[in-house]
C-alpha cells in the first residue's frame, strides 16, 4: 500500500511547513512559541515515520524518496527563514543545504549505478544537532532573558562540521564501492 501510516506522516510533515512559516511569520503574542512547536513536532514526525515503516515492515519507494524530501524541506524552509531574519549566518545556511543536495544527489546517483548507501549515523547525530539548533534559535525570539540564540549557533556549527564529516564519508563510500564495482 502507498499511501500507509509512514508515508502519510511525510506527507503532513509537508503540509506542516506552510503554516510553520505563516506563523513564524505573523506577529501575536506566542507566535515564535508556537512556530517552534510546529517545528519541533514535524520533525518528530520524521522519527516516527522511519520507526512505524521498518516497524510495521511498510518501507515504499515512495516514502524512501517523500522522507528525505520532507525533511530537507522543512530544513531549508526554516533555515531561509532564520537567515532572513538575520537568526543564521548566510554561509552556514549554505554549508547546511549545500551538503544536503550534495548528498541525496550522491545516493541517487549511487543507485543508478546499483549502489545503496545507506544513512551514516554521523549524519543522524548531524540531524538531531540541526534541529534542536534551528528549534531554539525559533524560540529565542520568544526568551529575551536567556541566550537560547547563542545555544542554537552552537549547536547549528556542531550540525555543520557533522555535515562535513558525513558528507566525506558518503563520497568515500561511494568511491570505494565504485572502485570494487570496477575492478569485478
Amino acid at each position: 500500500m502507498v499511501l500507509n501510516l509512514p508515508n502519510f506522516l511525510s506527507f503532513f510533515r509537508i503540509l506542516l511547513i506552510p503554516f510553520f512559516i505563516q506563523i513564524y511569520q505573523t506577529p501575536f503574542q506566542g507566535h515564535f512559541q508556537l512556530a517552534a512547536l510546529i517545528f519541533i513536532g514535524a520533525s518528530f514526525t520524521d522519527l516516527l515515520d522511519g520507526f512505524l515503516a521498518r516497524r510495521r515492515g511498510q518501507v515504499t519507494s515512495l516514502g524512501k524518496l517523500l522522507d528525505p524530501v520532507a525533511d530537507k524541506l522543512l530544513i531549508v524552509s526554516a533555515l531561509i527563514i532564520l537567515v532572513s531574519g538575520d537568526r543564521v549566518s548566510v554561509w552556514l545556511a549554505i554549508l547546511l543545504v549545500g551538503r544536503e543536495f550534495a548528498v541525496m544527489g550522491l545516493r541517487s546517483i549511487a543507485l543508478t549505478e546499483g549502489i545503496f548507501i545507506s544513512v551514516e549515523n554521523t549524519g543522524k547525530y548531524k540531524m538531531v544537532l540541526q534541529t534542536f539548533g534551528i528549534f531554539f534559535l525559533i524560540l529565542d525570539r520568544s526568551i529575551p532573558w536567556m541566550e537560547v540564540a547563542l545555544i542554537g549557533n552552537i549547536l547549528l556549527w556542531a550540525a555543520a562540521i557533522l555535515a562535513l564529516i558525513s558528507g566525506a564519508q558518503y563520497f568515500y563510500r561511494y568511491w570505494k564501492e565504485m572502485r570494487m564495482k570496477n575492478l569485478s
